[in-house]
């Protein structure tokens, strides 16, 4: 082969190789930019309080489906990837709902806080309208998102009641509720708003700290439940890594499953049961 063919040949593989490269590229940022399309649902609801889109909530299914079918067949093999799979848009929506309720206990938590910013600006002089943008600039968080939210809306021309109301009903929570609903009746019956929301903060602490009171009190209680029935779970991914088709062939075998399943059964009261004293206990 010509001189000239040998660089006719290396020329056309380092063209293919540069190709290859290429849409190799374009694939990987192509995926990406879809991962984090998935994930910009997540970010959203805990940073936001935002529920996903129809569109979003079936990107966050599929990337929790192909995660879960990964690792379920890596540690157990086709039994356990498939089962592991069905459960990924349930474990999606759980994620998002988690997020969520997060961002509301965090906005709830901060209602003291927005009490008295609101406070010290009517204190000042300033209209709740121009009350509620200056104490937005001075918090962080979601409550001064919620805050901005709720100015925007007012700069935009909306009606005070209709904003507020909004906002009460973004953040879906008792603190907000007597929050909203004491600047609305006072500013339309009179009085000293300001003192009004800052004995509201006032009390709002009080309770926070109860709260926190009573978590401390039962975390042990709680965190000693919650390790016993999960050990089951825990003692069947051990043995499954030590000796890899281990709950294939439970499952596998009849009276193994016969009994595994009212023992799951139990596991899901349990944890129910446990879920439910929490909740009195801070009641």
């Amino acid at each position: 082969m010509s001189a000239a063919g040998l660089m006719a040949l290396a020329a056309g593989a380092a063209a293919v190789a540069g190709a290859w490269e290429l849409l190799a590229a374009v694939e990987r940022a192509r995926a990406w930019a879809w991962i984090d399309a998935a994930l910009r649902a997540l970010r959203r609801a805990h940073g936001e309080g935002r529920p996903p889109t129809a569109p979003e909530r079936r990107r966050l299914a599929a990337l929790a489906t192909g995660c879960l079918l990964g690792a379920g067949w890596i540690v157990g093999g086709a039994a356990l990837a498939l089962p592991a799979a069905v459960a990924g848009p349930a474990l999606a929506a759980a994620v998002v709902r988690a997020g969520r309720r997060r961002y509301r206990a965090r906005l709830a938590a901060g209602a003291a806080g927005a009490a008295r910013a609101l406070a010290a600006s009517l204190a000042a002089g300033r209209s709740v309208r121009s009350a509620v943008a200056e104490a937005a600039a001075g918090l962080e968080g979601p409550v001064a998102h919620e805050l901005r939210h709720a100015a925007a809306a007012l700069a935009a021309g909306e009606p005070t009641d209709a904003a507020l109301e909004a906002l009460r009903r973004r953040a879906a929570s008792p603190p907000w509720d007597a929050l909203i609903s004491g600047v609305l009746l006072q500013r339309d019956a009179g009085g000293d708003l300001a003192a009004l929301l800052r004995d509201l903060a006032a009390s709002l602490d009080a309770a926070e700290r109860s709260e926190r009171d009573a978590l401390a009190a039962t975390a042990q209680a709680r965190f000693t439940a919650w390790l016993v029935a999960g050990l089951p779970a825990l003692a069947a991914g051990l043995a499954e890594l030590a000796s890899p088709g281990f709950v294939a062939g439970l499952a596998g075998d009849p009276l193994s499953a016969a009994l595994a399943v009212p023992a799951l059964v139990l596991q899901a009261v349990a944890l129910g049961a446990i879920r439910l004293i929490g909740r009195s206990a801070l009641a």
